[in-house]
């Protein structure tokens, strides 16, 4: 019996499509070392995004290839998650203890973004990144009713706040520090003002993700949040009717203008199935998202049920993920997890903090 080959383990690997990823492991630059000794193979593998609940299906799908090889009488097969930073836009520094800032935004209110977002972050948090989350709607705050948290943040030098900690995730919003019934009239200075303090001033602690919960529309934070904080990526929130397709193709134009990349989108209120009879049903239209995700040549990152457990879970401080972490709807979020964080894994990484600094002295 002959040795297995280096050429037939690595034409076993690439004979797997990855699903998050979107093509061969190997084309991802995710094999790290692939060692042949007689008949003993030693492989590791390095997803560049979480995805600790996909390992175990991935490590049945490589072992199913590469033990068919004839030749191989043992497979030690390590597979791990290693988060990079990825390039942000020109001119702007990386934030010091975040890796990665994904934006979430909509052209228009009422498409569900920041039940999205917040469930996405701890989706995230579920397949094994450590995550952060900031709310920059300054004029309607609802991360904290949605996550459960309340009281002011904690400061320990005078200058800076600590993140609120709650289901795990770091957060921030400006309904830590005003009254939740009490009107922000505030003019837009002042608010994009306020964004850049919260996000800057925070003590994040490393994060592999930092989640920012954008307003609706194509205004000044989104603007402000474009040129001055450091985006990895976006991803935008619509539903499927043809209104709220229309606000999401300018919001994706005001990201492309700016030159952050758009991860991709999701479609939420996808269908809608009734409690009691389990009838299907298209209320808002079909399909909306994935005509946009093709017209555009960006990724479907998931489609979600217009689903009553998803609000109620949300209204009363814990989310999905949170309120029944082994459901459907659950499964539902971490598949867009998964595939929002494989598309921002496959972007460009960041090189500036390997940069020297120059010192020019007299």
């Amino acid at each position: 019996m002959s040795d297995p080959s280096r050429t037939q383990v690595e034409s076993a690997i690439s004979s797997y499509i990855d699903p998050w990823l979107e093509t061969d492991l190997l084309s991802a630059k995710c094999v790290r070392k692939i060692s042949i000794s007689g008949g003993a193979v030693d492989i590791s593998v390095a997803l560049g995004f979480p995805a600790s609940g996909y390992h175990p299906e991935l490590d049945k799908q490589l072992r199913q290839r590469i033990t068919a090889i004839e030749g191989v009488s043992r497979l030690n097969l390590d597979i791990s998650t290693q988060i990079i930073r990825h390039a942000v836009q020109k001119g702007v520094q990386p934030l010091r203890e975040v890796k990665n800032v994904i934006a979430v935004a909509s052209g228009k209110g009422g498409v569900g973004k920041s039940t999205t977002a917040v469930n996405l972050a701890l989706a995230l948090q579920a397949e094994g990144a450590t995550v952060g989350i900031m709310d920059a709607d300054i004029y309607g705050p609802s991360l904290p009713r949605m996550i459960g948290a309340s009281g002011k943040p904690e400061s320990k030098d005078g200058k800076s706040m600590e993140p609120v900690v709650s289901h795990g995730l770091q957060t921030i919003s400006i309904g830590y520090l005003v009254d939740e019934e009490a009107p922000m009239i505030w003019r837009g200075p002042m608010v994009t003002s306020a964004l850049l303090q919260l996000i800057n001033d925070t003590r994040w602690q490393g994060l592999d993700y930092l989640i920012v919960d954008l307003p609706p529309g194509t205004g000044d934070v989104q603007l402000t949040l474009a040129q001055k904080v450091p985006v990895s990526g976006a991803v935008i929130i619509t539903t499927p009717q043809d209104i709220a397709l229309l606000d999401a193709r300018k919001g994706l134009k005001m990201f492309e203008k700016v030159g952050v990349p758009v991860l991709g989108v999701v479609e939420n209120m996808s269908t809608h199935i009734c409690s009691r009879c389990g009838h299907e049903e298209h209320i808002f239209g079909e399909g909306g998202g994935k005509r946009l995700a093709g017209q555009y040549g960006i990724t479907l990152l998931g489609s979600l049920p217009l689903d009553a457990a998803i609000r109620e879970q949300a209204d009363s401080g814990n989310p999905t993920l949170v309120a029944d972490p082994g459901g459907r709807l659950a499964a539902v979020y971490r598949d867009m997890a998964r595939h929002t964080a494989a598309q921002l894994a496959r972007r460009p990484r960041d090189f500036s903090h390997k940069f020297p600094n120059i010192v020019v002295e007299k």
